[in-house]
């Protein structure tokens, strides 16, 4: 057998998006060196970003969800924001333009990295208490992805939007950033919620079977 048959297409896309996680990180720190490099990860961040909504519309539309593509889909996102936010919040990986760094604030980082470290441990507790695999997307944790996905994008492509003039790249994607730290904290909540309501669904007893007898 061979074991690349064994998968589904959203599950091969999503293991193609987690290979390419390691080429966009190293495009990223070597920019300053080559310029060109920024652009490059640009278009590998954009691809990765088209293929995460299109492993998920695969899924559906083809009905092959699986146990594993529940797992290996957050995983990816996670994976590809938390390394896109530590490189462009630090000096030697950030975006620059010009002499001037767009450098991605630490509050920020913290933000996005304890939300998806708050996920990750909430998901590890609901296992180990319930012995069940609970992989439920919340609204407010999709718009938080998305918001963080589209602020990389601007970080990236922030000196270029700079060009049009009152340093618009550089405001965008400060007001992205104060989205993306408002919406993690909202997901926190929402997923805290949502873990809070499976916890107590599996203490709810199930009603006893009393069977009346004849009197």
């Amino acid at each position: 057998m061979q074991p690349w048959k064994v998968l589904n297409w959203p599950n091969r896309i999503t293991l193609l998006r987690l290979l390419l996680v390691a080429p966009f990180v190293t495009l990223v720190q070597r920019q300053h060196a080559h310029p060109a490099y920024r652009y490059v990860a640009v278009g590998i961040f954009v691809l990765l970003a088209i293929s995460d909504y299109l492993d998920g519309y695969l899924a559906r539309r083809l009905d092959c969800k699986t146990r594993l593509g529940a797992i290996l889909d957050p995983l990816a996102d996670k994976l590809l924001i938390i390394c896109a936010a530590i490189l462009l919040s630090m000096p030697g990986s950030c975006v620059v333009d010009g002499s001037e760094p767009i450098q991605l604030p630490n509050w920020v980082v913290v933000a996005i990295v304890g939300k998806e470290l708050w996920v990750i441990a909430g998901f590890l507790v609901l296992f180990l208490v319930t012995g069940k695999v609970r992989v439920r997307p919340s609204r407010t944790g999709k718009s938080s992805t998305t918001a963080q996905l589209v602020m990389v994008s601007a970080l990236l492509l922030a000196p270029d939007f700079n060009r049009l003039g009152f340093s618009f790249g550089t405001h965008f994607a400060q007001v992205l950033w104060w989205a993306v730290f408002v919406l993690s904290l909202g997901a926190i909540v929402s997923y805290t919620r949502m873990g809070l309501s499976f916890l107590a669904e599996e203490e709810v007893p199930n009603p006893p079977n009393h069977q009346g007898n004849p009197g």
